[in-house]
């Protein structure tokens, strides 16, 4: 298993996955220049993780001599699971999923109504879609829930 805690020597690895992630995730749906190439910078994220020890101590990341992605859990609910865009496809998503659910208890999470990949993938790792749904935030997209099991 490739898959540790989060230490402060990963929080610049872990704001490039991040950043690059989101823009090729979210950007084609939300076409926003200002949040995505402005707003959404790698250093002010990496300084966010090497300053927030909580934050920190809930980021797990796929590291077999390279970092290569990261799930952050709060709780049984999964915040964010990233694999960085040149590692796609080969299974490290399912490793980080596969992991917080049977090591750190994880049960639940939101997607993005829009991002049907991301949507299928956690349906092939048991999760479904549920009824509920909010706004993501300062946006007119959806969130909906989905629950494993």
């Amino acid at each position: 298993m490739h898959i540790r805690r989060a230490e402060k020597k990963d929080a610049s690895r872990i704001a490039e996955i991040l950043v690059f992630g989101n823009r090729v995730s979210f950007y084609p749906i939300f076409k926003d220049d200002g949040y995505s190439f402005g707003e959404l910078q790698v250093l002010p994220m990496a300084r966010r993780y090497e300053e927030d020890r909580e934050l920190l101590a809930r980021t797990y990341v796929y590291d077999d001599g390279v970092v290569r992605g990261m799930i952050q859990v709060n709780g049984t609910e999964v915040e964010k699971l990233y694999v960085d865009p040149c590692f796609t496809g080969r299974g490290i998503g399912g490793e980080l999923i596969e992991y917080a659910k049977e090591s750190l208890g994880i049960c639940w999470l939101w997607a993005l109504e829009k991002n049907s990949g991301a949507i299928r993938f956690y349906e092939r790792h048991g999760f479904t879609k549920t009824d509920e749904k909010v706004f993501e935030e300062d946006t007119t997209e959806y969130l909906v829930k989905m629950v494993l099991g």
